[in-house]
């Protein structure tokens, strides 16, 4: 039988998961090859790159969907367990399948909204642009963006599973692995859990200490604001530590009145503004926890190498 893709295999997922118990990726394979009546060859069928088993990565994309489209719950990074709405579904494949189509549409477009704010009309045009219009190159950009993007998530919600205090540790490791404080031992710390005055962590840019940066780590729920108070107050601790170089980082968002007041410092006190989205992407970029899963590489003729040989004049 032919390995079922990931929106087959969602409709089983949830037949799986229907009893309610929290259930591990991995749990989910056996049943599922047992379901679609494949032999173990197929389920150990690769990709002809090599890289990952076929049936083992349609899975994960079905549990990432569900998961996108709140059908899912992930009590813990790895872990899934059906909620309400998901046990709504189950036993009706075509109404799932349309529904989670529609939520991972909806979920696009309200990135690529965000996104048009922040590029040219011109890229803007081509994450826009019919799959059918699109060339196998502008493809392979466009499924490398939705990847990333559905990893990100994944790294939001694994930070959101752990503590506060090791969100502290996390962004100090994050800053210094970005680069700030260099390669001084011990450069990014985390202050004291309890009267820390308002700071949760400083990097020292410099061996002797003389140049500073101040931590502010929020671990809050994405449907939370940080608000232009919380901002003040950040100033204020950087003030009481004599510093004018400060973090604030969260999980979260920021509200227009915060992000506006940070814009009126003048350079007094310099004040950088990480919410969770662009925290989920420096984690990715500069490969804070992170496995390289795949490497592909994509190349074209050498101009110069073929042009060193005569062309034969009889085949023009």
């Amino acid at each position: 039988m032919a390995i079922p893709k990931y929106d087959e295999i969602q409709p089983k997922v949830l037949d799986e998961l229907g009893h309610g118990q929290v259930v591990k990726k991995s749990d989910l394979e056996l049943p599922l090859a047992q379901c679609f009546k494949l032999s173990e060859e197929e389920v150990q069928i690769k990709y002809p790159s090599g890289n990952g088993r076929i049936f083992d990565d349609r899975i994960s994309w079905a549990l990432s969907y569900l998961s996108l489209s709140k059908l899912l719950d992930k009590p813990k990074r790895g872990l899934y367990q059906i909620n309400e709405k998901g046990k709504g579904f189950i036993g009706k494949p075509i109404e799932l399948k349309t529904y989670v189509t529609q939520k991972l549409a909806e979920r696009d477009a309200a990135k690529n909204a965000n996104k048009a704010k922040n590029e040219s009309v011109a890229q803007g045009s081509i994450t826009n642009e019919n799959p059918a219009d699109t060339t196998p190159q502008e493809a392979l950009y466009n499924a490398a963006d939705s990847i990333r993007a559905t990893i990100c998530e994944d790294i939001l919600s694994t930070v959101l599973s752990k503590t506060p205090r090791a969100f502290e540790h996390l962004v100090a490791q994050l800053l210094h692995k970005m680069g700030y404080g260099g390669s001084i031992p011990g450069a990014a710390k985390v202050t004291q859990y309890t009267n820390d005055g308002g700071i949760d962590g400083v990097i020292r840019e410099d061996i002797l200490g003389l140049g500073r940066i101040h931590i502010q780590a929020k671990r809050y729920a994405p449907n939370q604001t940080i608000g232009r108070q919380d901002i003040q107050n950040f100033v204020g601790a950087l003030a009481v530590a004599q510093s004018n170089k400060g973090v604030f980082i969260t999980t979260s968002s920021f509200s227009k009145g915060a992000i506006e007041y940070v814009n009126t410092l003048n350079g007094s006190t310099t004040v950088v503004l990480i919410d969770g989205q662009q925290l989920a992407d420096y984690i990715y970029d500069h490969s804070l926890g992170m496995q390289d899963e795949q490497t592909i590489i994509i190349r074209r003729l050498d101009g110069e190498f073929w042009d060193q040989f005569p062309d034969d004049a009889t085949n023009i």
